[in-house]
C-alpha cells in the first residue's frame, strides 16, 4: 500500500502527527519499533502525564530556553490551549496545578496515552509496532518512503520523523533518526543532556552527609568563570550521594553544561539562596535576636529553629564558628558570614549524569532547515520532523511535550495538505 503520510515513531509528537494528518483526510502509517505507543509519555509527570502548561503564549516560549521561538508559528496552528481543548474533547478532563501544570484529573498517564491511541484509530491511522526503520527512501531530493530493519519498503508520499531524542532510551528513544536526517542533507547539532541532575565532588556531596535533604522554595543561581550570573532558578531542590537533583537543579543543567563547553572549565559555581525573601542584613539581626532570647543555648542549637539539622554543621565551619558558642561569645565578623551564607551557599558542580539519565534531550536535527509554519524540510522534498528530535528543549513542567504536540500536530496537518498538492 503507498501511503500519503507515514508517521515514524509513536511518542506524543508522533500520535499527534498521525491524528493530525489522517484528520485532514491523508491515508496515514503510523510505525513504531516498540511493543507499545506513548512510551515515554506513559512515564511524564511521574506517571502522571503533565499534558501542557496553561501559561501565555510569550511565557510559555520563555520557560523553553533551547529555541523555543521557532514555535511561534506551531503554536499559532495549535496552541496550548488547543491541546488543552483536544483531551477535553476526547474525555479527558483536566486539572490545573502549580505553575501553569495540567494534569488529567484520573491522575494517570495511561488514560491521555490509551485516549490518543483510541483516537489514531476512530481516525483510520494504520498502526504498525514492533517495525524498526532502517532509514528513510530518497530519490531526487525528494522523500519515497521508509525502509524497515526486515527489508520491507513502504511507500509514503511524505514522511514524518517522530523519533525523539537519545535520553530515557528505555521509552525507545536511542537517536535513530539523526543519520537519517545527515542522510536526507540536514546537520544535526551537538547533542547533550538537559533537565538532568547535577554532578559535585564537594567533601558534604561526598559523604553523603546531606543526602535525602531537601530544600523548599530556594532560589539557585548559576555563575560563569567571569564571576557574572547567568541564570537563576526558583523552585525545590534535593541533595543526592552525587550531586543535586529536583525542578532547580534540573533546570540549571543545561546552562552548566554550556558554561562548560563554552570556558572549557570543569567546575562551574552555584549559589543557593536559602532564603530569597529575606536581606543578609535581616538574617544577621534575626539570628542574633534568635540566640539572644536563649543567650546560654550553643548556637548550633539556636539554628535549628532556622536551618536543617544537618546543614548547620557545614554553615558552622564554612563561617569559622564554633557550634558550641552561646550568645554572650559571638563573633561579628564569622557571624555576619554565616548570614552571607544564607543568602549565597556555594556548591561547585562537576557535571551533569548522561544523556540517556536525562529527561530532554538538547540539540538535534538544525532548526534553520526547518520551515517552522509547516515542519517540513529545507532539504528533502516531502520530508518533515517534529517533537525532540529536532533542536529544541524546554524546562519540565508541560513545555517539552507541549513543543511535542504542537509540532506533531503543524507536521501532520502540513502533510495532509502536501498531499493534495501532489495529487492535484
Amino acid at each position: 500500500m503507498n501511503f500519503d503520510v507515514i508517521v515514524v515513531g509513536g511518542g506524543p509528537s508522533g500520535l499527534m502527527a498521525s491524528i493530525a494528518a489522517a484528520s485532514h483526510g491523508a491515508t496515514t502509517l503510523l510505525i513504531d519499533k516498540g511493543d507499545k505507543l506513548g512510551r515515554k509519555l506513559g512515564i511524564s509527570g511521574g506517571g502522571r502525564c503533565n499534558v501542557t502548561n496553561a501559561k501565555e503564549i510569550d511565557e510559555l516560549i520563555r520557560n523553553i530556553p533551547g529555541n523555543g521561538r521557532f514555535l511561534h508559528s506551531s503554536l499559532a496552528n495549535f496552541s496550548n490551549r488547543d491541546i488543552i481543548a483536544f483531551f477535553e474533547n476526547l474525555g479527558i478532563k483536566l486539572k490545573e496545578e502549580d505553575r501553569g501544570r495540567m494534569f488529567p484529573v484520573s491522575d494517570k498517564a495511561k488514560t491521555v496515552v490509551e485516549a490518543l491511541v483510541r483516537k489514531a484509530k476512530s481516525s483510520g491511522v494504520i498502526i504498525r509496532i514492533n517495525e524498526p526503520v532502517a532509514g528513510l527512501l530518497i530519490d531526487e531530493q525528494r522523500v519515497q518512503g521508509i525502509r524497515l530493519r526486515s527489508g520491507e519498503r513502504v511507500q509514503g508520499s511524505c514522511v514524518i520523523v517522530a523519533t525523539g531524542g537519545k535520553s530515557v532510551p528505555h521509552t525507545g528513544s536511542t537517536g535513530d533518526a539523526y543519520p537519517w536526517a545527515e542522510a536526507a542533507g540536514h546537520t544535526v547539532t551537538e547533542l547533550y543532556p538537559t533537565e538532568v541532575p547535577l554532578l559535585s565532588r564537594e567533601a558534604f556531596i561526598q559523604s553523603k552527609e546531606l543526602q535525602g535533604l531537601s530544600l523548599r522554595e530556594v532560589v539557585v543561581t548559576v555563575w560563569n568563570p567571569k564571576g557574572k550570573s547567568v541564570v537563576q532558578h526558583d523552585g525545590d531542590l534535593l541533595f543526592t550521594h552525587f550531586g543535586l537533583s529536583g525542578p532547580t537543579a534540573l533546570k540549571c543543567s543545561q546552562f552548566v553544561v554550556k558554561i562548560m563547553k563554552q570556558f572549557e572549565v570543569s567546575l562551574v559555581k552555584l549559589t543557593i539562596d536559602l532564603y530569597p525573601g529575606k536581606t543578609v542584613e535581616q538574617l544577621y539581626k534575626e539570628s542574633l535576636e534568635l540566640s539572644g532570647r536563649e543567650p546560654k543555648k550553643a548556637i548550633k542549637n539556636i539554628l535549628k529553629g532556622m536551618l536543617s539539622e544537618r546543614l548547620i554543621p557545614i554553615v558552622l565551619k564554612k563561617s569559622g564558628l564554633n557550634g558550641d558558642t552561646t550568645y554572650d561569645n559571638i563573633p561579628k565578623q564569622p557571624w555576619l558570614e554565616m548570614a552571607a551564607l544564607l543568602k549565597s551557599f556555594p556548591i561547585n558542580v562537576s557535571g551533569t549524569l548522561s544523556i540517556e539519565e536525562a529527561f530532554v534531550t538538547g540539540g538535534g536535527v538544525n532548526l534553520k532547515e526547518i520551515e517552522p509554519k509547516t515542519m517540513h524540510s529545507k532539504r528533502t522534498g516531502g520530508l518533515f520532523f517534529c517533537g525532540e528530535v529536532l533542536d529544541i528543549h524546554g524546562y519540565t513542567g508541560g513545555y517539552n511535550i507541549t513543543a511535542a504536540f504542537t509540532t506533531g500536530y503543524t507536521a501532520g496537518k502540513s502533510a495532509a495538505e502536501m498531499r493534495h498538492l501532489l495529487n492535484d
